[in-house]
């Protein structure tokens, strides 16, 4: 039948920022979808302990004073979301993320500066998986398409509605109907099995990456560096 007709968990957050490294979360998502249609979900909304820049609050529309009034905290928050994701990598269930590096970078980073188990701990040492990142797989399969790949984008491109973009429900839904879309259109995706897509998927971000730093060197900036992995082990370094 297809992993992309069984049981997908999609995921999403919004943050303070675009750098997953320093960046906090604000609000995350995490939806149960088979066959492209949603069966449960769960949705937090954060106090991250920082300001929410205004830059940020016009994207995701969660002002400072609602997340400070409503929002739980944060060390909660990546704990739970933590929690719910590691259960279902446990039962073999495939988190789809579109970008996941970003996604589980900032969770990863918000878990170490907490003093929380890491994901890795939390799946007995073994690094989060399977996960399916609709973005990569698409500049993959339909590498020369111009045009921009964000999230609208490329759910125009494959006839997902999108209404609501930037907020994590949405977004999490959107994801997860995506990698249903992109496997339908392009049979060898779908024929794959999620641990063989996950795989794949780390060769193609990391072809990706060697192109696009040789795009930059052509371009005349000699010092340009690429990360070369799809960064789905837990970041390296102190923590954040």
């Amino acid at each position: 039948m297809g992993w992309h007709r069984e049981l997908l968990i999609g995921f999403d957050l919004e943050t303070t920022g675009t750098d997953p490294r320093e960046a906090r979360i604000v609000t995350g998502a995490v939806i149960e979808v088979r066959d492209g249609e949603p069966t449960g979900r769960r949705e937090w909304l954060a106090d991250p302990g920082v300001p929410i820049p205004a830059d940020a609050v016009a994207v995701h529309g969660v002002s400072n004073e609602r997340a400070a009034a409503e929002g739980s905290p944060a060390d909660q928050v990546a704990d739970a979301i933590a929690g719910v994701l590691t259960a279902h990598w446990r039962a073999g269930v495939p988190v789809v993320a579109y970008n996941a590096a970003f996604d589980l970078t900032l969770l990863s980073a918000e878990l170490r500066r907490h003093g929380l188990p890491s994901l890795r701990d939390r799946l007995g040492g073994v690094d989060p998986a399977p996960v399916i990142d609709p973005y990569t797989i698409d500049r993959s399969v339909d590498r020369y398409r111009r045009g921009k790949r964000t999230l609208e984008a490329v759910c125009a491109e494959y006839g997902i509605v999108l209404d609501a973009a930037h907020d994590a429900t949405a977004d999490a839904l959107a994801a997860a109907r995506l990698a249903c879309a992109i496997a339908g259109r392009h049979p060898k995706v779908a024929a794959l099995g999620p641990a063989e897509l996950h795989r794949r998927q780390i060769e193609w971000y990391a072809e990706w990456a060697a192109d696009f730093q040789g795009f930059l060197r052509r371009k005349g900036d000699a010092t340009a560096t690429v990360d070369g992995t799809w960064p789905l082990r837990e970041p390296a370094g102190e923590p954040v």
